[in-house]
C-alpha cells in the first residue's frame, strides 16, 4: 500500500454524500412562493446550496428584509421535513467511509447545513463512528470562507497540504483554495463540471464509486 498522502479528509454534505440537491431547490422554491416572493429559477435555487442560510437567502430572495429570514427558514424547514422521507445517502457511501476509516484517515463534515440539520441526518446507525469532526455554518463562518476547514485542521493537527476537501459546489472548492488545501470535486451534485476548472481539483469524480477508487489509490 502507498503512504497516505493525507491525514485529514473533509466532505461536504449535501449533494457529495447525501442525494438532497433536488429537494433542497424545491424547498426553496415552495417556500418563496408561500411568502409571496419571486420563485428563484431551478438553477439559483441549486447554486446556492452549500452557501450559509444568510448567504443563499440574500442571492435567492434579494428583496427579502432581513427580519424575515426567519420565516422563508421556517417554511423551508416545513417542506424540507414533509419530504426528507425521500432522501437517502448516495448508493456506496457507507462502504466507500468505512474503506477510508480502515486506512486510519480522519473523517470529517464541512456543511452549510445547521447543526440542527446534519445531527439530524447523522442519526443514521450506518454512519455511527465513522466521523471524527464536523462543522457547520451556523457554529461558524460559512463557506467559501476559510474558517471551517482551519477549525478542522487545528482539532486534528493536520498541516493544510495533509489535508482534502471533497465537494460538488465551487463554494467548496473555494473553501478548499482559501484555507491551502487540495480538494476533490464531484459531477453528481449540485454544480457543473466547468464550474470546477478554476480551482484546479485533484480529481473530478462523476460516482461514488470514482471517488472511492480515486481516494483509495491517491489519498
Amino acid at each position: 500500500m502507498m503512504p497516505q498522502r493525507f491525514d485529514l479528509i473533509v466532505f461536504d454534505w449535501d449533494g457529495t454524500l447525501y442525494d438532497s440537491t433536488a429537494l433542497i431547490a424545491r424547498c426553496t422554491q415552495a417556500a418563496a412562493a408561500d411568502l409571496g416572493l419571486p420563485v428563484p429559477s431551478q438553477k439559483l435555487a441549486t447554486h446556492v446550496i452549500g452557501l450559509g442560510f444568510y448567504d443563499a437567502l440574500r442571492q435567492v430572495v434579494p428583496d427579502l428584509p432581513r427580519e424575515r429570514y426567519g420565516e422563508l427558514g421556517q417554511r423551508f424547514r416545513h417542506h424540507f421535513i414533509a419530504a426528507q422521507d425521500e432522501l437517502s445517502l448516495f448508493e456506496g457511501t457507507v462502504e466507500m467511509l468505512r474503506s477510508l476509516k480502515a486506512r486510519h484517515h480522519w473523517l470529517a463534515i464541512a456543511t452549510g447545513k445547521s447543526r440542527r440539520g446534519l445531527d439530524e441526518v447523522l442519526q443514521d446507525e450506518a454512519l455511527k463512528g465513522l466521523f471524527d469532526g464536523s462543522r457547520t455554518a451556523d457554529e461558524t463562518a460559512g463557506k467559501p470562507h476559510p474558517q471551517m476547514l482551519l477549525e478542522l485542521m487545528r482539532e486534528f493537527g493536520a498541516e493544510p497540504e495533509r489535508t482534502l476537501m471533497i465537494g460538488d459546489t465551487s463554494h467548496d472548492l473555494q473553501l478548499a483554495q482559501n484555507a491551502g488545501t487540495a480538494s476533490v470535486a464531484v459531477s453528481y451534485g449540485a454544480h457543473e463540471v466547468c464550474e470546477f476548472a478554476a480551482f484546479a481539483p485533484l480529481h473530478t469524480a462523476h460516482s461514488v464509486a470514482d471517488l472511492q477508487q480515486w481516494l483509495l489509490a491517491n489519498a
